[in-house]
């Protein structure tokens, strides 16, 4: 999109949309590969794990996350077999729920967490702490020493001062924890600056081209406290293929020989990270887990042949591939505006009772996403729209291209896919707006997972509520 001082949404050729959105003869039906796998129309209506969105929303209001169980489960399986001689981490930070946690458990997933209050959640759902990875560039002592009593299976180190911190805590408690030290490979990945995370110039792991990496390990290496599990590298997130890959892995298995080699330490494990992507809209193309456990097996395959060295065991972090396409939201149409441009252009403003509260991904990395109209079928012809949220910011967009039926009004049902990773869980309470539930759908049953906040939620910090 060309650039303009005031932003994407005013450059010149910005209301013709994006290239690759063709206009549709037909609104109605669903692109199969934005939506869960049980997603489908009846009779207009949008019909998700055996419920039509339209009675839960009579039922639940909106707006609401809806996800479904057996696309969720269906996904997560779908990792632990391909990736069968892997540990297959599920991302805490992408969506997580003491329900979800447990399904996770079922499916035979480890989970990684970044956050105490992540622990937290995962602990209640009584999820094996042995099964658990606790990332994070900045773990306090409070932090390490719980994840230490608890008894996380792998803490992955992201600084000096971590270390030491680390080394400290083992010694009083005389215990010992399992580490990975996470390491940057100088991989630029193909993804927005803010989710790529192996090039240099950012704030995570310790950098192989340094040396900054070597003496981590060595650091770690010293304290009788501390085992070394291995070595972690991600490239970053929302990455459709296994190029990047190929080149961390080469980096970063040829440190994992050289710690052979010079310090005389065979590490046991590798994590390679994941940050796999999804189909927002139809520009996306994203690989299926089965092509990308065999391209990932012969890379390491590869490079440990090249190098003279056995495989170690590796770990993968799908990251938002599990959840991301099994949910999606669910909006109520408040307004339909219609404004008027320089030039005789006019734009069509479609505003929905939530918005950057309930999705800031829009407004945070300029993502794209889709929409349906969720609650009956309509002859009209397609119209480009810009979905918008009811907040006081005029970058409260949630949808900023797509083409919906030219008769859209006020009380219609809109819903958006793919808002299962990093939508509830960077959700917030901008403008006081009551975070919506998230509802659970399966063979025509619902099951509330959070519950929709309340004034009362509101009000619980504020301590000077007389």
């Amino acid at each position: 999109m060309p650039s303009h001082e005031a932003g994407w949404a005013h450059a010149d050729g910005a209301l013709k949309g994006p290239a690759w959105l063709r206009e549709p003869v037909d609104t109605n039906p669903l692109v199969p590969a934005l939506w869960s796998q049980t997603a489908h129309k009846r009779d207009g209506d949008l019909v998700v794990g055996g419920v039509a969105l339209a009675d839960l929303a009579a039922e639940h209001l909106t707006p609401a996350y809806v996800l479904d169980e057996a696309d969720f489960r269906s996904r997560a399986r779908a990792f632990r077999d391909s990736f069968a001689a892997y540990d297959v981490f599920y991302a805490g930070k992408a969506f997580l729920c003491t329900t979800v946690a447990r399904w996770i458990a079922e499916e035979g997933l480890h989970l990684d967490v970044c956050s105490s209050g992540e622990l937290t959640v995962a602990l209640a759902a009584g999820f094996d702490p042995e099964r658990i990875g606790y990332h994070g560039n900045n773990k306090t002592h409070p932090e390490l020493r719980r994840a230490v009593v608890a008894g996380v299976g792998r803490i992955i180190v992201d600084s000096f001062v971590e270390i030491e911190r680390l080394a400290q805590i083992t010694d009083e408690l005389g215990e010992t924890a399992r580490v990975l030290v996470r390491v940057t490979a100088g991989v630029e990945a193909h993804t927005h600056e803010y989710i790529a995370t192996a090039h240099e110039d950012q704030k995570f792991g310790f950098s192989i081209t340094s040396g900054d990496a070597l003496e981590a390990v060595r650091r770690v290496l010293a304290p009788p406290g501390l085992e070394l599990l291995g070595l972690h590298s991600h490239i970053g997130s929302q990455i459709f293929d296994s190029s990047g890959f190929e080149v961390a892995a080469r980096r970063v298995l040829a440190l994992h020989a050289r710690i052979s080699d010079e310090l005389g330490v065979t590490l046991p494990e590798l994590d390679l990270g994941g940050g796999f992507g999804i189909a927002y809209t139809t520009q996306d193309d994203p690989a299926d887990p089965a092509q990308l456990a065999t391209e990932m097996s012969k890379i390491v395959e590869h490079e440990c042949r090249s190098l003279g060295i056995e495989e170690p065991r590796l770990s993968i972090e799908p990251g938002r591939a599990i959840v991301g396409p099994s949910m999606c939201t669910l909006y109520t149409v408040g307004t339909v505006k219609e404004v008027a441009l320089d030039g005789g252009a006019r734009r069509t403003y479609v505003s929905v009772d939530g918005g950057m509260s309930d999705n800031i991904r829009t407004a945070l990395y300029d993502a794209d996403y889709s929409c349906t109209l969720a609650s009956r079928h309509s002859d009209a012809q397609p119209v480009l729209a810009r979905v918008v949220g009811k907040h006081c910011e005029a970058g409260d967009i949630v949808v900023k291209d797509e083409f919906v039926p030219g008769d859209l009004r006020p009380g219609d049902l809109i819903a958006v896919p793919g808002t299962g990773a990093y939508c509830r869980s960077m959700a917030s309470n901008y403008n006081h707006a009551l975070r919506p539930p998230v509802i659970a759908v399966r063979d025509g049953g619902t099951e509330v997972l959070l519950r929709r906040e309340t004034e009362d939620d509101l009000l619980a910090t504020d301590v000077g509520i007389r």
